[in-house]
């Protein structure tokens, strides 16, 4: 499978989201690990507040596959924190980022995160705070790297007036059913076009420039969860072209849609939250196709965005 560079070390272009696998059986759980590694995937994405109360995921994970050391070092744990499940709105402060990754560490039986990410920006959030947290993480070897997620370039500018580290991942969701972060930029300055309005700062560009590895979450729905690219409430146009253009590279409509965005040269990575294995196979598939220009400027038109 293809790499991409996450921080300091090369990482898999296709991460395993774990925000499903709270009802999951540890042979299940196990299953899918082992599918996942076998098809060399590295990166597996938690946060705080995934299922049913604080670590709940992050405890099934670290219960269910209880890693050996040699394990542990061959992938990518990256959680997040920021999301209040308590109160309403979001906690950047240095108290709460400090005390959810200890959580985060016990529930997952693990020493280090390898990337903690912020989960929201906190419209009260402190640099200052954000940046006494992350030192204090990384002096005691709690966590390797940081990153954010849904940041625009001017929030994470902020914090970068503060931290130290550097900031290498941002991650946002994206995919053919929400794909503003490029479709905007094909139809700058045209005017009544929706999609030219600018909504995220210009952050594709901003994180090519800026060594910031993007990663796409809820890579195949619709909207904020209005479907996803599958069902009928889809566009027929896309749901035609997914399985003609998958079809023409050996790939299913989700190993399509993968493949669309893998293709884009800021080498996003695609982060999918399956518990299915098989579901998995089809997505890992899409990593390593190798999309035409006129494929993926058809996709992005059958999507519904205009191509000028």
């Amino acid at each position: 499978m293809r790499k991409t560079r996450l921080g300091k070390r090369d990482a898999s272009m296709l991460g395993l989201g774990m925000m499903g696998i709270e009802p999951l059986g540890d042979a299940e759980i196990r299953e899918l690990f082992g599918t996942a590694r076998a098809l060399g995937v590295d990166v597996f994405d938690h946060a705080d507040i995934y299922g049913s109360e604080w670590h709940a995921c992050e405890r099934r994970f670290g219960e269910a596959l209880r890693l050996a050391p040699d394990e542990r070092d061959a992938i990518v744990i990256q959680s997040k924190c920021g999301i209040r499940r308590d109160a309403h709105g979001f906690d950047c402060s240095a108290e709460h980022i400090v005390r959810q990754v200890e959580g985060s560490l016990s529930a997952l039986r693990t020493d280090r995160l390898d990337v903690l990410l912020l989960h929201r920006p906190d419209a009260l959030v402190e640099p200052d705070e954000v940046a006494r947290a992350f030192d204090a993480l990384e002096s005691a070897g709690k966590v390797v790297a940081f990153g954010v997620s849904n940041h625009t370039p001017g929030q994470i500018e902020l914090l970068r007036s503060a931290v130290r580290q550097p900031l290498v991942a941002d991650q946002v969701q994206f995919g053919l059913g929400h794909a503003g972060l490029v479709a905007q930029g094909i139809a700058a300055n045209m005017e009544g076009v929706a999609q030219s309005a600018v909504r995220d700062g210009g952050l594709v560009d901003w994180a090519r420039l800026n060594g910031v590895r993007l990663q796409a979450w809820s890579p195949f729905r619709r909207g904020f969860f209005e479907g996803s690219l599958f069902d009928d409430g889809a566009p027929s146009a896309l749901r035609d072209t997914l399985a003609r253009v998958g079809a023409s590279h050996g790939l299913t409509a989700s190993g399509a849609a993968t493949a669309w965005i893998s293709r884009h040269p800021a080498e996003i990575q695609t982060v999918v939250g399956t518990t299915r294995p098989e579901r998995l196979r089809e997505a890992a598939a899409g990593i390593d196709a190798r999309l035409s220009r006129s494929e993926w400027y058809e996709m992005l038109g059958a999507a519904g965005y205009t191509i000028p």
